[in-house]
């Protein structure tokens, strides 16, 4: 892979709409390290999606000092000099304490982490994947991960919702906006190629990806 690219890049969006695969075909590609959020490794998540008035807090909890330990590894010994892929955004985390925590878990949670994402790197890229929530009900049906079968539409919805607003605003890196409806950037080639292209040209600001309507 000899064309320049980002060296940081975070791919991102709600579930079921396939940022673990394309950030892990990215790293394969750039040959680098792939930082994944490890889902299966928080104990609470499942008795999250059984029973999340009880269970939100600390499964937050758990994926806040999960992250930023892994943000805190590209500090030491300037090894965040060397490429990295990622299929998280700190500030996400965020996101979702803000839908599923009360008032007072929400303070609590707030104290920890403004003291922990202090000095959070900023990626040189952001791809944020976005798709319609009744694609996404179709491809988390489709993996069949059983916990994430309890999901409700509602909670989809909101979580399809609060991703587009924290991306309307987001300015802290260039932003890849990705029609991931349509275009299968994992196991297409030619839709894998075309996206690759973008990612190694963006410098700065805000763009769009949306094959499909450029062609038309």
């Amino acid at each position: 892979m000899n064309q320049k690219h980002p060296d940081y890049i975070v791919v991102e969006g709600p579930i079921g709409v396939g940022k673990t695969s394309l950030a892990k075909r990215l790293a394969d590609t750039f040959g680098t390290e792939l930082l994944l959020e490890g889902a299966k490794e928080n104990p609470f998540l499942e008795r999250f999606y059984d029973d999340p008035n009880s269970a939100a807090l600390p499964t937050q909890l758990f994926f806040l000092f999960q992250r930023t330990q892994q943000m805190q590894a590209l500090r030491q010994g300037d090894i965040f000099r060397q490429v990295r892929v990622a299929d998280f955004l700190i500030e996400k985390d965020r996101l979702f304490a803000q839908m599923n925590l009360d008032d007072d878990e929400l303070r609590l949670y707030d104290q920890v982490y403004s003291q922990l994402t202090l000095d959070a790197p900023q990626p040189d890229l952001v791809i944020y994947l976005q798709a319609p929530v009744e694609v996404l009900e179709e491809r988390i049906e489709r993996r069949g991960i059983p916990y994430e079968q309890q999901i409700k539409l509602d909670y989809l919805t909101q979580v399809v919702d609060a991703y587009a607003r924290l991306f309307h605003y987001y300015t802290a890196s260039p932003l890849l906006i990705v029609n991931a409806a349509e275009i299968d950037p994992v196991n297409n080639e030619a839709d894998y190629q075309a996206l690759l292209d973008r990612v190694c040209t963006i410098k700065s600001g805000r763009q769009y990806f949306n094959p499909l309507a450029d062609s038309l």
